[in-house]
Order: structure tokens, then C-alpha cells, then sequence
């Protein structure tokens, strides 16, 4: 059984004060929700003071972005040892925002997955397609190239998540269907299976991003092969998070 996560991606928001009111109010509305995992993942200035807003509490701290060198000349980036030392778990790789705005390729996205895992972080690795490419039928042949150019045998798989988000989903109120979405993580899961094999490929997680929201978030957990969430805007707001926390928390124990 598959332990839902629920990762909440700030992106550039908060400032220390408000991020502290943010995880108080999570702390106070997950209370003794299980079987699930939390996961937020502020802004590089935020990660120190919220591993210890975070201290004592199940939730876990990831970061947005990482540098695929462990140190040199490189103004303005982090290493995953960096990361690591502020006691993050998980970072999120290739972020449509990251790909689009950023122009990150397969080839840096490669190298960003080997030096998570080597610093021991556990990647979560975004993929999905823009609505151009959906309506043409060309979802699978993007998912697949954005997996084939990043991801082979050599990636320790117990340090994998796979994130789902159609581009045209993200912070535009659009959500996939549970079909469409399941319909792609079912996918994925094939994907595993074929680099790692059945056994890594049923263990893995593979989250649904896409304006998850209270609303929709029990719908979407509730399909066979979608794992949790990566929520953007939703995870802003203390009682939008938690709900979809719950939503998730009630999905795995049916």
C-alpha cells in the first residue's frame, strides 16, 4: 500500500512571518489525521526557520529547486548538500515553471535527479504537457519523452516520486478529470514498470498536480494510481491545505 503525500509548493510566497502563521495553522489542522504523508516546500530564504517551525511535527521540508553541481561558482544556486544540511528530505525537479521559464532541459534535469539522490533527497520529478500538446493526442508522447531523456535504471527508484501536472492545469482553475488524470498515471506506472520493474513500479508514488483544490481533491485520490498531490495556490491557505490533507488521509483508509 502506497502512503498518499501531500506536498505543498509555495513558489514565491511568504514572507517569515506569514510562513510562520501558515505551518501553525497546518500543525493545528492535521491534528491526528494518518496515513499520510505532508510535505512543503517554502522558498531557499524560508527553509532554516521552517525546519524548526516544522520541529516535532510529522511534516516534512523539501526545497523547489536544486543546482546539479555540489558546490563552485554558480551566483544564486544551492546544492543538494546545501539542502540537505537545512534539513530537507525532498526537492521538486523540472516544475513546468522551471521548464518554460527557466528553459531547463532533459540533460540538466538528469544530472539535478543523480545529485539529489547522491546527497540523499528524495526527487520529485514533474512531467505533463501543455494544452497544445493535449489536444493533439500527444500526452503520452510528452510524458515519455520527458521520462526517457531523465530517468534510466541507474536512479535509485526508493528515492523517486513522480509528479503528474498538466501544464494547462496549473493555476488556471482547470483541473483534469479523475479519468484524464488516472489515465496518465496509469502511464507512468507502465513507465516504471518497464525501467525499474513491477515490484518498484507498484511501491513508487506518482502525485497529481494541477490546481488541486478541497473541492476536487477526494475525487482525484480516490483513483487507483494517483498517490497524492502537488498543490500549488491551495497549499497557501492553512484550511485549503488541510483539506485536501484530509481528503487524501480518508481515501487511503477506505
Amino acid at each position: 500500500m502506497r502512503t498518499p503525500l501531500i506536498a505543498g509548493n509555495w513558489k514565491m510566497h511568504k514572507t517569515l512571518a506569514e510562513a510562520r502563521e501558515l505551518v501553525a495553522g497546518i500543525r493545528d489542522g492535521i491534528g491526528d489525521v494518518a496515513g499520510v504523508e505532508v510535505l512543503i516546500c517554502p522558498p531557499f530564504t524560508l527553509l532554516f526557520p521552517m525546519a524548526k517551525a516544522v520541529a516535532g511535527s510529522t511534516i516534512l521540508l523539501g526545497a523547489q529547486n536544486v543546482h546539479e553541481e555540489p558546490q563552485g561558482a554558480f551566483t544564486g544556486e544551492v546544492s543538494a548538500t546545501m539542502l540537505k544540511d537545512t534539513g530537507c528530505t525532498h526537492v521538486i525537479i523540472g516544475h513546468s515553471e522551471r521548464r518554460q521559464l527557466f528553459h531547463e532541459a532533459g540533460d540538466r534535469l538528469a544530472k539535478k535527479l543523480r545529485a539529489a539522490a547522491a546527497a540523499g533527497l528524495t526527487a520529485i520529478y514533474c512531467v505533463g504537457e501543455t494544452l497544445e500538446e493535449r489536444e493533439a493526442g500527444q500526452t503520452h508522447e510528452v510524458v515519455a519523452r520527458q521520462w526517457d531523456e531523465v530517468v534510466d535504471a541507474d536512479l535509485p527508484v526508493d528515492r523517486l516520486v513522480i509528479a503528474y501536472e498538466p501544464v494547462w492545469a496549473i493555476g488556471t482553475g482547470r483541473t483534469a478529470t479523475p479519468d484524464q488524470a488516472q489515465d496518465v498515471h496509469a502511464f507512468i506506472r507502465g513507465k516504471l514498470a518497464g525501467t525499474f520493474g513491477e515490484g518498484a513500479a507498484a511501491a513508487t508514488r506518482i502525485l497529481y498536480g494541477g490546481s488541486v483544490k478541497p473541492g476536487n481533491a477526494a475525487a482525484l485520490a480516490a483513483q487507483r494510481d494517483i498517490d497524492g498531490a502537488l498543490v500549488g495556490g491551495a497549499c497557501l491557505v492553512a484550511a485549503d491545505f488541510t483539506a485536501i490533507i484530509a481528503a487524501a488521509s480518508a481515501a487511503s483508509a477506505a
